[in-house]
């Protein structure tokens, strides 16, 4: 599929280094397509199970390693607009949902996008996932039907493709391969053992390694036809 132009652009996930890896390729895309992108990002992912390799970071100073990383990947990406929204990580899924939803439609109310992009929720494992994708369906749901925007969602559960169907939109993100690489690479004490574990991939064109990086997919949010709200 090409990128349709779109008038803004709003992505919504709960940690640094969501947006890298199924996720970066569309975001340049779109960013070198003209179109301004705002990366809201719930929380500074404190509680990251790793610490760089070797370790370079501890519990209390991964947050301001991970602020700083969120900010190089969105500075490769080309992101102007980043907004972190200073929640706990690994909490998020005790968060009021109401109040929650309030935040993402408050944003939606100013930024007036024509795309969203965020996790599928019931598709997406890990509680902050499903709990922020639930909190934007919930927003886009109180905007009436005709005016809503897209919600394009990712989803990566081992039911997902077997409940949702195939994805409905696939990107081949192949001419924003650099920037999607030096994203990835920007989240380094979280991806510096897969990077490791890549080897010499990169320089001898694995084609398996290629592929992973050069395709991207989404499900289009499928309302409910009674009730519009998760």
């Amino acid at each position: 599929m090409t990128f349709e132009k779109e008038r803004q652009v709003l992505v919504i996930f709960p940690h640094p280094d969501d947006e890298a890896f199924g996720v970066s390729g569309t975001i340049a895309s779109h960013v070198n397509n003209g179109t301004p992108v705002t990366y809201a990002c719930l929380t500074l992912g404190e509680m990251g199970r790793n610490l760089g390799n070797p370790p370079f970071a501890t519990r209390e100073s991964l947050p301001i390693i991970r602020r700083q990383e969120l900010k190089d990947a969105a500075s490769a990406l080309g992101i102007q607009d980043l907004r972190m929204l200073g929640l706990r990580d690994k909490t998020i899924e005790f968060e009021d949902d109401e109040k929650l939803a309030d935040l993402m439609y408050a944003m939606i109310q100013e930024l007036n996008p024509s795309l969203i992009i965020t996790f599928y929720p019931g598709y997406s494992v890990h509680p902050d996932h499903e709990a922020t994708g639930r909190a934007v369906v919930r927003a886009v749901g109180r905007i009436p039907k005709d005016k809503r925007p897209k919600l394009h969602c990712v989803a990566f559960s081992n039911n997902c493709v077997e409940e949702l169907g195939e994805a409905d939109i696939r990107y081949n993100v192949k001419s924003v391969e650099k920037q999607k690489i030096a994203a990835i690479m920007a989240h380094r004490s979280q991806t510096q053992y897969m990077v490791a574990a890549w080897g010499d991939k990169l320089e001898t064109q694995d084609p398996e390694l290629l592929a992973w990086i050069h395709n991207e997919r989404f499900w289009t949010y499928q309302w409910p036809e009674e009730n519009q709200k998760v």
